[in-house]
């Protein structure tokens, strides 16, 4: 009540025609614009500040990614297995979606609370040129692309794997070999 009275006074000062400097009392300013202001503090009213484990808007080169793939802490991370082998995603209910999310990273912040594999790990990038990474989620059977049920990824992270591998198979970085079954056609001229 208190503060509606406040309001009505500054509106009724600014209205009166008067030389005296009007103040805002002390009273008169809320809390929430202290808040805001010490979120903001560069000035950006847009956007608030994000935590460095969410923000994925800095480009890591794919260099970087290989050598990461490399590395003592992606071992003690991930071990011998693939990436997606020890994933599993939170999903509401008893049973799990026929599809996986379109997207874990908006806006270059991660919205989700259990990303993909891929978008979890800043240091995880799919390119072409990454062979390591684009093995993980092959076959080793017929050399297909794994589906997102098993691996976990989101579509969009999907779609990306798709484009790499595509690009790898034509630039001769990704080969493999599907192995011919050797058949017996003896039992069948019986």
């Amino acid at each position: 009540m208190s503060l509606l009275l406040n309001k009505l006074q500054l509106t009724a000062s600014l209205f009166r025609p008067s030389l005296t400097k009007k103040v805002i009392p002390m009273k008169f300013i809320h809390p929430t614009f202290v808040k805001f202001d010490e979120i903001n503090e560069n000035n950006d009213k847009k956007h608030p500040k994000i935590p460095p484990s969410k923000d994925r808007t800095k480009i890591i080169p794919v260099e970087i990614s290989i050598a990461y793939l490399k590395s003592s802490a992606y071992k003690t991370t991930y071990g011998d297995g693939p990436v997606w082998q020890i994933y599993r995603r939170n999903f509401k209910g008893q049973y799990a979606p026929r599809k996986t999310r379109k997207m874990c990273i908006r806006g270059g912040v991660v919205s989700t609370g259990s990303p993909c594999p891929i978008c979890r790990d800043e240091y995880l990038i799919l390119d072409y040129r990454n062979i390591d990474l684009i093995k993980q989620f092959i076959s080793e059977h017929d050399g297909r692309i794994l589906n997102y049920n098993t691996t976990g990824l989101c579509q969009k992270a999907h779609r990306n794997l798709h484009v790499a591998v595509m690009k790898a198979k034509e630039f001769g970085l990704l080969t493999y070999e599907v192995p011919y079954l050797y058949y017996n056609y003896q039992e069948w001229n019986k």
